[in-house]
């Protein structure tokens, strides 16, 4: 069962508590757990919260764990992750598989967001997510998710912790959205399509791909780069969220209502 979903289950109990703790659960808290298995790391997070949910693609796992759980706090949705509806929750936690890690955080990070984000994922993922400006690592992916949320690398888990044990290593990191947002949605999905674009073309100067994205003269873009923070001639790696987003607000200024106010 686990093999054909990539389902790799952890039952080492003091892993399994340091996730749940991670999380900061409150009593009153409601949790969505994505990918519960066979159970082990919801019952340490409903041991800490007030109602958790989780969801499984597998069938027979779902149906067990339903069975196991019946007449407590936890509600078992059968189901893929990326497709049910997701009911709002105060944190997000899981073992989730490698295959749609992207996705799964995209749609973890959107709004409505939750306190934060707990997931267990494949260490190389962990290293970009957590990946700062100018390291090797830094990608879209980071600048993407460090757009909205603090990124926080707690620990590693080996392969050998896990049954049937993964062809990689694993660590757990802790997604903290920022609050309030750095920004409104309209302003953080153009940042996110400038972020897109530029690592599209990696190797690229900024001032090149930005003009060719925007159609703003490069010399233009060179000033824009320079009251970001950024030098003339940067490449997307050496750019923070932020100042993506500083560069995102030049080329496409938010628009604003009567008054001064928001527009819409």
């Amino acid at each position: 069962m686990g093999a054909r979903l990539g389902q790799h289950f952890l039952s080492d109990p003091s892993i399994l508590g340091r996730i749940a703790a991670a999380a900061g659960i409150r009593p009153g808290d409601t949790v969505l757990e994505i990918g519960p298995g066979r159970g082990s790391l919801t019952a340490h997070l409903a041991s800490r919260a007030g109602r958790v949910v989780a969801i499984e693609a597998d069938g027979r796992l779902a149906a067990a764990l339903s069975r196991a759980c019946e007449g407590g706090t936890v509600d078992v949705l059968h189901g893929d992750a990326l497709r049910v509806s997701w009911p709002a929750a105060d944190c997000i936690c899981g073992n989730i598989p490698y295959r749609i890690t992207s996705p799964l955080i995209e749609r973890a990070l959107a709004p409505p967001r939750p306190r934060c984000v707990v997931f267990l994922i494949q260490r190389e993922v962990a290293d970009r997510l957590a990946a700062g400006p100018g390291s090797r690592t830094y990608g879209a992916l980071s600048a993407g998710v460090q757009l909205v949320a603090k990124v926080e690398r707690l620990f590693g888990v080996p392969r050998g912790a896990f049954r049937p044990a993964p062809r990689v290593d694993s660590a757990v990191v802790r997604l903290t959205p920022h609050e309030p947002p750095a920004c409104p949605p309209d302003e953080e999905a153009a940042a996110r399509r400038l972020i897109r674009g530029a690592f599209q073309h990696r190797r690229q100067q900024l001032r090149r791909t930005v003009s060719e994205l925007a159609g703003v003269p490069r010399g233009v873009v060179e000033q824009m780069l320079v009251a970001a923070g950024a030098g003339a001639a940067s490449r997307p790696e050496v750019l923070s969220a932020a100042q993506f987003l500083a560069l995102s607000r030049a080329l496409w200024p938010p628009r604003r209502g009567p008054a001064g106010a928001p527009g819409t």
